[in-house]
């Protein structure tokens, strides 16, 4: 899946979370207050996780049941609403005729460039709530006024895999995302996860998991609540970001024979309906759901040979050793134990050394291989078709941004 050399960085951001990934919370969970009053937004943050000395919890309000009604009549919350799927989610949900609530940062987008009034009029008609994730009082109090809610979609993922920020984004805030919904009434939750977590090498996965594991724990205790864990494979602009470099004649990049490992990507409108279903669909309810785009897993190979026949170049490949990134990993690793400032740049190395060589396939537990077959597939977009768009167009809407590792 990896198209080019890793460029290790250092963060963007000055993460404070004291907690690392050698220290993580333990998975006991949380108490879910009914309401939260402006006071609460002028305290100290509350810790996540409820103390074994503290008072007993406040009862949850009841759940709100929605499956007999028609979407027009329900409410669903969305959090990570202005991220690359997160989008796509608040318009197919709009287009379904749900209500929507939407939570986003009062700055969003590459590198915050998106103002408030841009973030109003991009997720129209959705109510659009701005606030914090990342404090869990003050994401309750911004969003008490709002409900009830009838079920939550959660979309957010830390911006690059750094340590810290891993477990501050995909652990914590996701976590802050469940405790409101069900403070504000919600009764089913449908999880935006990766299908890589199946095979946890790296931070953001472990992070992951641990609130999946939390998620699920939950709907074993309250009958009325209900979950859906999607975990799709690769996106495509994940896999755009050679096209120009193709088109301009230059040669595409790949690890090893370029046959290391392979995917069956989804487009983020397919992958938005697919999330959207688990709002009703009672098959998808309490499960984890491997999720890929249509036709068989390509290759990075398959991927660059589709490139050049779409350009009409003849393929010319680099191929590039994967064992160059086992050493700039070693080196980063060894660096980070004696300057702290490095881990996350250890980490990079570490994301795209594992994207280069895991295939972002259904990890089949009886042999231990990754499968095709196996594999779901959802939807009618081709990686073809978007790398015939992106030629055409370039890859405008498509940028990763701070999530550029590979």
């Amino acid at each position: 899946m990896a198209a080019l050399l890793l460029c290790a960085r250092l963060p963007t951001n000055t993460i404070t979370t004291p907690t690392s990934s050698r220290s993580t919370p333990s998975p006991s969970f949380l108490s879910f207050p009914s309401t939260a009053t402006p006071a609460a937004r002028r305290r100290c943050r509350a810790p996540l996780l409820a103390s074994s000395a503290a008072a007993p919890p406040a009862p949850a309000p009841a759940a709100q049941p929605f499956r007999a009604l028609p979407p027009s009549e329900t409410t669903v919350l969305v959090t990570g609403a202005t991220g690359y799927i997160g989008r796509y989610v608040v318009r197919e949900l709009l287009r379904r005729g749900h209500r929507v609530l939407a939570v986003a940062r009062a700055r969003s987008g590459i590198r915050g460039r998106n103002s408030p009034e841009d973030v109003v009029a991009d997720l129209a008609p959705a109510q659009v709530v701005f606030s914090d994730v990342t404090d869990p009082a003050v994401l309750l109090a911004d969003l008490s006024a709002h409900g009830p809610v009838h079920a939550a979609v959660c979309c957010l993922a830390s911006r690059g895999g750094g340590v810290q920020d891993s477990w501050r984004v995909d652990y914590r805030a996701t976590l802050h995302t469940l405790q409101a919904a069900r403070g504000l009434g919600a009764s089913h939750f449908v999880l935006l996860s990766a299908i890589c977590v199946q095979k946890p090498l790296l931070e953001f996965q472990r992070a992951k998991l641990r609130f999946e594991e939390e998620l699920a724990a939950e709907a074993a205790r309250d009958p009325a609540f209900t979950y859906s864990i999607v975990r799709p494979t690769a996106f495509f602009k994940s896999l755009g970001g050679q096209v120009d470099i193709v088109k301009n004649g230059q040669p595409y990049v790949m690890f090893g024979d370029g046959k290391l490992c392979a995917c069956k990507p989804i487009s983020e409108e397919d992958l938005a309906a697919f999330i959207a279903d688990c709002i009703y669909d009672e098959d998808k309810i309490n499960q984890v759901l491997p999720i890929g785009g249509p036709g068989k897993a390509l290759t990075p190979l398959e991927q660059g040979e589709m490139l050049f026949r779409l350009v009409g170049r003849e393929p010319k490949f680099i191929k590039v050793p994967i064992q160059i990134m086992d050493g700039v990993i070693w080196v980063l690793d060894g660096l980070a134990k004696l300057f702290p400032g490095l881990e996350d740049a250890a980490e990079f190395g570490k994301i795209g050394r594992y994207y280069a060589s895991e295939s972002m396939l259904l990890l089949d537990p009886d042999t231990g291989e990754y499968s095709d077959e196996k594999t779901p597939s959802y939807g009618k977009d081709t990686l073809e078709q978007f790398f015939e768009r992106v030629i055409r167009e370039g890859m405008a809407g498509q940028e990763l941004g701070e999530q550029t590792i590979f």
